[in-house]
């Protein structure tokens, strides 16, 4: 720690701290453009000069350590002003030359109202301008579906190049020109292929990077704000939902630095329009082959006459990837009731919740990859199935202290890694110890062993899982104080099924076993648009959106989207997280759990809930952890080991990614005309584009 006098104060810092890191821990406010604290230094705005003593010139805190400043003559401490005459001057007239060619754009720009310019000017700028002269201005570039551009605005701050560079991993973004020509550009005008870009609209300090979606659509102090969690990936980003009425308009990412930092991914923040579009609003019937708008005592009438007289064992329900606990839970419940055991998540299949929950979580956790040194991944592709976690597998590379090696597919991850092999043979090798990373993961001190959610969807699923398992035995990666096994679940709403049960129990179906011919004669399907189900199975849709499920749906009944119900769920770490409730469901759309104790009502069934606190109380009695919220409940290692002894027979073949189109993944992304075209520009089907 480093003494230093801040506006008289003395502080103790870290030596590695920067004078603006010091200033801010004594309380200093210090104005900064370029600097941002999660991306390299630039030291290129001077926004944040500062007086130090014994310096002829202000210097910018942001590129100056704290280790660099000098003691007094007679050995008195460094001293720092943040609010001298000089500080004082040389910001205003710092800010002076930032708007020397920045247009008044603020009545039409929609960083208006949330714009780091606009904030400081007032706060540290003049009221007048001594410029006459015309300004500069800079053609606007193309960077595809999401990210508008009006170029003039720019004050070459860099932060969306280092970005782009550095967190994304996809340098495609740089400076051209020099002196007052330089230009930010993607040099080519090509649509940026990242799938977490539309986190620069967030961090551009001025309107030169918008969101083109959300154009002229709204300003800030007309919305209402809650703060949710995404359900678009397992990672359980947090999020912040803006309304206006009964509209959502925009999702914004929150900090949390345990998950997601500050960052989420592009399908989170504009699925927005895919929740307005194709929505179901009222209940429909099938009737001589075509559906029926009808009245929810008529769905409720159909449904209860094909489930009178049914053998429990010839009825089931698969959950979808959205659904939240409590749904999920109503659901098993009134199965329970009807006597059947055949329940399941869409593609679970491999999961046993019997084992432990350490079988099925992230274990090292999401912030827990910042201390590994070794990383196998087995049948996944994190960059398109948890864009999140992957920017922070990169950040943790970028150290040079993470080795990864794959084996599956080979893909862009955006860090180097060690391409083992394809399939369950190099699984194999490895543990032998043929290959020469069974080396690298045992002399690891904190090594993770990562397989793919999209393993457990193969025939052999169960006994790749254990094979996996073995090998992080095997490896050292599960030792005291630390879990290496981990598993990427794709989907929001499989750690959540797992926990409360809802996965066949001894006798029962699963999920392909219940939608193949003979299965099951009644099937309710909380939004499983994935699956869908033979031909003579009577089947009941409870969901948000005419996708493949409502098509083949003989009764759907209109459900609410995560943004219109309190829900909770568990993400990939087996973290519990409250969804709260933005916006109102469309027309005579229900929140889920409600449609479900109706529906028990009318099968004569009635579950013990009436209201949503005691749906809560009877699944907290039930799994006490998911009470805990936004903590997570460490898992005993001996789930991974009880995983392990299964054994079994693992087949040949490659393992593949179950994410196949990163933007296409769910019914709300499928509905939305943005995630589409994001779709078709990374198929390379538009190949070049004008504004």
């Amino acid at each position: 720690m480093t003494k230093i006098l801040i506006d008289g104060k003395e502080i103790d810092v870290p030596a590695d701290y920067t004078l603006l890191q010091a200033c801010e821990a004594a309380g200093a406010e210090i104005p900064r453009f370029c600097y941002h604290e999660r991306l390299s230094i630039a030291g290129n705005c001077r926004m944040c000069l500062v007086e130090v003593a014994g310096s002829p010139k202000p210097v910018a805190s942001c590129a100056w350590g704290v280790r660099d400043c000098r003691p007094g003559p007679n050995g008195e401490l460094p001293a720092v002003k943040t609010k001298s005459p000089m500080v004082k001057k040389a910001r205003e007239g710092v800010m002076e030359f930032l708007l020397i060619n920045h247009p008044l754009d603020c009545p039409i720009c929609d960083q208006g109202g949330e714009c780091d310019l606009q904030d400081q000017a007032m706060g540290y700028g003049v009221d007048t301008s001594r410029f006459a002269e015309n300004k500069r201005a800079v053609e606007d570039k193309y960077m595809g579906v999401l990210i508008k551009t009006v170029m003039t605005r720019c004050i070459q701050c860099t932060r969306c190049v280092r970005f782009s560079t550095e967190v994304c991993g996809v340098p495609e973004m740089g400076l051209i020109g020099r002196g007052e020509d330089v230009e930010i550009t993607t040099y080519l005008e090509s649509a940026l292929t990242s799938e977490l870009q539309g986190n620069m609209v967030d961090i551009c300090p001025v309107g030169a990077l918008t969101s083109k979606p959300y154009a002229f659509a709204a300003r800030p102090w007309e919305l209402g704000k809650t703060q949710s969690v995404d359900v678009m990936d397992a990672v359980g980003s947090a999020i912040r939902v803006d309304t206006r009425g009964r509209e959502v308009m925009r999702i914004l990412p929150r900090v949390n630095e345990n998950v997601n930092e500050e960052w989420i991914s592009d399908k989170t923040r504009h699925v927005v329009d895919g929740l307005r579009t194709q929505r179901l609003d009222r209940p429909y019937v099938r009737d001589n082959g075509k559906l029926r708008a009808a009245s929810w005592s008529e769905a409720f009438a159909a449904i209860a006459a094909r489930v009178a007289g049914k053998d429990g064992k010839r009825i089931g329900a698969i959950a979808g990837d959205l659904a939240a606990v409590e749904d999920m839970f109503a659901l098993k419940d009134l199965l329970a009731r009807l006597g059947s055991t055949n329940v399941a998540t869409q593609s679970g299949a491999g999961f046993d919740p019997k084992a432990g929950r350490a079988s099925y979580i992230f274990n090292p956790t999401i912030a827990g990859i910042d201390q590994a040194d070794a990383l196998l991944i087995v049948g996944a592709n994190p960059r398109k199935e948890a864009a999140i976690l992957n920017a922070r597998i990169r950040k943790r590379w970028r150290s040079g202290a993470l080795k990864v090696g794959v084996i599956g597919e080979k893909a862009d991850l955006t860090y180097q890694y060690d391409h083992l092999g394809a399939g369950a043979e190099t699984l194999t090798d490895l543990a032998s110890g043929k290959h020469s990373f069974a080396e690298v993961l045992k002399g690891a001190k904190n090594p993770i062993v990562l397989v793919g959610a999209g393993v457990a969807a193969r025939a052999d699923g169960a006994a790749v899982l254990a094979a996996v398992a073995k090998l992080a035995l095997d490896v050292g990666a599960i030792k005291d104080g630390w879990n290496g096994f981990a598993v990427l679940h794709s989907v929001a709403s499989q750690v959540g099924a797992l926990d409360i049960g809802f996965a066949p129990a001894a006798g029962g179906l699963t999920a392909v076993q219940m939608a193949d011919p003979g299965g099951v004669d009644v099937l309710f399907s909380l939004g499983a648009d994935e699956i869908v189900a033979a031909d003579g199975t009577f089947v009941v849709y409870i969901g948000t959106h005419g996708d493949r499920g409502a098509h083949r749906a003989d009764v759907i009944l209109p459900g609410a989207a995560y943004t219109e119900k309190s829900g909770l769920y568990v993400n990939l770490e087996g973290r519990a997280q409250m969804a709260s409730r933005a916006a109102f469901p469309p027309g005579d759309a229900r929140e889920d759990w409600a449609i479900i104790r109706a529906l028990s009502e009318a099968v004569g069934k009635k579950l013990p809930y009436d209201s949503l606190v005691q749906l809560r109380q009877a699944m907290f009695k039930a799994v006490p952890h998911l009470m805990r919220i936004d903590q997570v409940e460490a898992a005993d290692a001996a789930g991974v080991k009880a995983l392990a002894a299964r054994g079994g027979s693992v087949e040949k073949g490659a393992f593949t990614s179950p994410v196949a189109d990163f933007y296409l993944t769910n019914p709300i992304a499928r509905a939305s005309a943005v995630m589409a075209e994001c779709s078709r520009l990374a198929a390379g089907q538009i190949l070049t584009a004008a504004e």
